[in-house]
């Protein structure tokens, strides 16, 4: 897997994206492949159709190369308003974005309860910690305890 992510990324990259999320699905036989703008002009520039198709018939030419890697279907999209945020990049760029966190352990937070999810704005990233603001606090959330996080829009 970690092979086929770095091919992906490799590509992605060469053609002026950033590989967001890979999903390997139906035992392998579907790759979705989720890109976003490599330098977008701001948050709104957002990746697409013909982007997706720029970089689905590049891929597709890529791994056809690539003997080793059998697969049935790929799809290639944006990641969505509610783009899951996987690297440090990501936390930094959208800082002052609502988010949502869930956390592999659930944490104390100033004499509350422990828990796992957090919701709030996205306020800093530093010392491999992300920083949210939830109900007016601050909380400190260590970036490698961090099992899924993702955009939070409201409308």
């Amino acid at each position: 897997m970690q092979g086929l992510e770095a091919l992906i990324d490799k590509t992605v990259t060469q053609l002026g994206f950033v590989l967001v999320d890979l999903e390997i699905s139906n035992r392998g036989k579907l790759l979705r492949v989720f890109i976003d703008k490599l330098n977008p002009k701001d948050i709104k520039d957002s990746v697409n159709i013909d982007d997706c198709v720029l970089v689905s018939n590049q891929l597709g030419n890529v791994l056809t190369v690539e003997h080793e890697i059998d697969y049935d279907r790929l799809e290639v999209s944006s990641p969505g308003m509610d783009r899951v945020l996987k690297k440090e990049i990501d936390f930094m760029r959208f800082i002052g974005e609502r988010v949502q966190v869930k956390l592999r352990l659930p944490m104390s937070v100033e004499g509350k309860e422990p828990r796992k999810n957090f919701v709030g704005i996205l306020r800093g990233f530093a010392d491999d910690m992300v920083h949210i603001e939830c109900d007016g606090l601050v909380e400190k959330l260590p970036f490698n305890q961090i099992d899924k996080a993702r955009l939070n829009p409201q409308f």
